[in-house]
């Protein structure tokens, strides 16, 4: 079935599916996966980028009711997990043969860089529980060939005495479509490796080679060698020039998994079309920016740069970090970062359908609140103050015309000829209505709006703040739209 024909399906159901809350018991298991993807180099006997290392999150919430808040647990439970149909890695990988030349460490078959195997038990860490470096590959044991990347953990919370309180069956998602030759890019690995710049005293005979040894990785935490860069950085700028032969998803995809994996699969991706390049920006932003200061894993794109504070991580940490609702992680309503609900992928939305009876973001208040009234306005009411001010602030002047709207307007603003740039319509509150993408032939540049949001229905009547967003530059307009 095609990816067109999965979403039209699944959109469907969530359109035709009642919020009917399935039973529940006193507690519920929140889980997911931090990335949304992890990569790894299956064989890595002449190098690696990425070794088998996986991590799981989640937290324990004993539900409310009428006469009792929900309340995180952080105490008093210990969370368990398996993977079931993949018991094991060390026939899949090459792994466990190279960890003592590469990382200097002899590991017993199946136990990862941190001590974690492919069974076992979450780390407390505050009101969440990790565990981390789990060494799964994308091979479960039935068809050991056959590459599956969004397979499902198990996740079981048990009380002190063992009882079981709920269960949670989270993606676990892992590719090893990282090659350089099967892309199509590279003739072989020798030849990768004989065309390396003889610098640092590399060799590429003494293999193997820990590509982050040199290359400062702060996804593997090596400092690496400072004059050699970032390992993202390098990478980037020595394949900027694909900028002009491809772009969006196809071009990311020869490196960062993959052709059949397609990790961007979330509601950005499949219902808004965004593609790695909207977030990220190009190869040669990518370069330009770690070149400027910007460290890798660290200093990533904000949500809060489209959506406005309401709808924001935390300051100063990434979304993957973040938590908001009464302590709830970001990524635990809302999916992983590059997977967010609703999925194209079935086994991302099986948790949420599990909790509330359907895909989508984690929105029924029931699943955590029980019989209980939730109190004020939502999970992001409290944000939603001084929207108008933080929408106009620090940015240019954008004439809208006509204003009032009846049924569209045309934007006009300063912009750089040749350059993308895109058009986000807000409502009231910092909701994204609609994203238009642009690239401006000239200086002064029109870009009209046809009044509908994303799905083309038309916006009700009420306020509406239009931004238009080319790099660090920012135009902005408050239009009225009437009725």
């Amino acid at each position: 079935m095609s990816r067109p024909v999965r979403w039209t399906l699944l959109l469907m159901t969530l359109a035709t599916t009642a919020a009917a809350i399935p039973p529940l018991g006193e507690h519920v298991v929140l889980s997911w996966n931090d990335l949304g993807m992890h990569c790894m180099n299956q064989y890595s006997a002449d190098f690696m980028v990425l070794p088998p290392f996986n991590n799981l999150q989640a937290q324990v919430i004993r539900r409310g009711s009428a006469t009792s808040k929900p309340l995180l647990l952080a105490n008093g439970v210990t969370l368990e997990y398996s993977i079931p149909g993949n018991t094991t890695s060390v026939n899949k990988t090459d792994f466990w043969a190279v960890a003592q030349a590469i990382f200097g460490v002899a590991l017993p078959p199946d136990i990862g860089l941190t001590g974690k195997g492919l069974t076992g038990t979450f780390d407390p860490a505050g009101t969440m529980f990790e565990a981390k470096g789990i060494p799964v590959t994308p091979f479960n044991d039935a068809e050991p060939t056959v590459e599956r990347p969004y397979q499902l953990a198990l996740v079981i919370a048990r009380n002190n005495a063992g009882a079981e309180l709920a269960r949670s069956t989270p993606v676990i998602p892992v590719s090893v479509e990282v090659n350089c030759v099967s892309s199509g890019c590279h003739s072989s690995i020798n030849n990768i490796l004989n065309n390396h710049p003889r610098e640092g005293g590399f060799d590429p005979a003494a293999r193997p080679i820990l590509c982050a040894s040199c290359h400062a990785s702060p996804a593997l935490g090596t400092t690496g060698i400072r004059e050699a860069g970032y390992f993202s950085f390098r990478i980037h700028d020595q394949h900027q020039f694909l900028d002009s032969r491809m772009t969006g998803v196809e071009l990311c995809n020869k490196c960062h998994p993959g052709p059949n994996t397609e990790c961007l699969r979330g509601a950005m991706r499949e219902r808004h079309a965004l593609t790695c390049q909207d977030c990220h920006g190009n190869m040669s932003n990518m370069s330009r920016t770690i070149e400027n200061g910007r460290v890798p894993w660290v200093d990533e794109p904000s949500c809060g740069s489209c959506h406005g504070a309401a709808y924001a991580e935390q300051p100063g940490k990434l979304y993957r970090m973040s938590t908001g609702h009464g302590g709830v992680a970001c990524e635990a309503c809302h999916g992983s970062t590059h997977a967010d609900f609703p999925s194209r992928e079935p086994n991302d939305n099986a948790n949420n359908i599990a909790l509330q009876g359907y895909a989508g973001t984690l929105r029924e208040c029931a699943v955590c609140h029980g019989d209980g009234v939730p109190q004020g306005g939502g999970p992001h009411a409290a944000s939603m103050a001084g929207v108008g001010d933080e929408m106009l602030r620090g940015a240019r002047l954008m004439k809208a015309f006509p204003n009032p709207v009846r049924t569209g307007c045309s934007f006009t603003m300063d912009a750089r000829a040749g350059e993308a740039g895109r058009l986000l319509i807000n409502d009231a509150q910092g909701r994204v209505v609609r994203m238009i993408n642009a690239t401006p032939g000239s200086a002064r540049f029109t870009l009209a709006w046809d009044g509908r949001d994303r799905d083309g229905v038309r916006v009700a009547a009420g306020t509406y703040f239009a931004r238009w967003q080319q790099g660090e530059r920012t135009s902005a307009a408050r239009v009225t739209v009437v009725r």
